[in-house]
């Protein structure tokens, strides 16, 4: 679990916009940080860090997408918001198609933007916790012997000891000796919690 102080980012070359919204959002509770450039974020950006982004869409040098990109291209996403004054259909939509949370137009109400900045850090939260289970089953894949692992995925492609016998060129009792070793390393107590191990990590069956 991320134990980090989760930090609400918001992008705006508004000087003015920006001293406002801090203190919204710091009389909501929220941890705020400031840029003016989408490049200042990005230089300090750590992916790592529990939160979200409010970015404007029209802004000198890097645009609010040109931002979106460069998050949607990183290891650990960063959920973002739009929160802009010039804002349409066609453009909210390529925003919510890209991934966006919300697209909020200026001036947005205290209720819109508190509720966007929540549901973009439960996405934040979920997301981390899925990245944070997948490195920890990959930990366990990776104790496996490669011969284990190579059991393993005819375990999952539904094959019997026998069958896993035959094609390895080994005795039942040594497959099933791996299969219990498998299974301990994985934490794992039946075929179908293997198979789902497996889908998680996206591991190939042997088929």
């Amino acid at each position: 679990m991320n134990l980090r102080q989760t930090i609400v980012h918001v992008v705006d070359d508004d000087v003015s916009f920006l001293t406002a919204i801090s203190r919204l959002l710091r009389a909501g509770r929220y941890t705020v940080q400031t840029f003016t450039s989408a490049a200042d974020f990005l230089k300090q950006l750590d992916s790592e860090t529990p939160g979200c982004v409010v970015a404007d869409l029209r802004m000198p040098g890097q645009s609010g997408f040109d931002l979106q990109s460069c998050l949607t291209k990183a290891e650990n996403p960063v959920p973002i918001i739009f929160l802009t004054g010039h804002g349409d259909i066609p453009t909210s939509v390529r925003a919510m198609r890209d991934g966006a949370v919300d697209f909020l137009t200026k001036p947005v109400k205290k209720s819109d933007l508190f509720e966007a900045i929540e549901r973009a850090l439960a996405r934040n939260r979920e997301e981390n916790e899925r990245r944070s289970r997948r490195r920890e089953q990959q930990n366990r894949f990776d104790v496996l012997t490669p011969r284990e692992q190579e059991v393993m995925r005819h375990v999952i492609g539904g094959k019997l000891n026998k069958q896993i016998a035959f094609d390895l060129c080994t005795s039942e009792r040594t497959v099933k000796a791996h299969r219990a070793s498998i299974m301990d390393k994985l934490g794992v107590k039946s075929v179908a919690e293997m198979v789902r191990f497996a889908e998680e990590l996206g591991i190939k069956p042997t088929r």
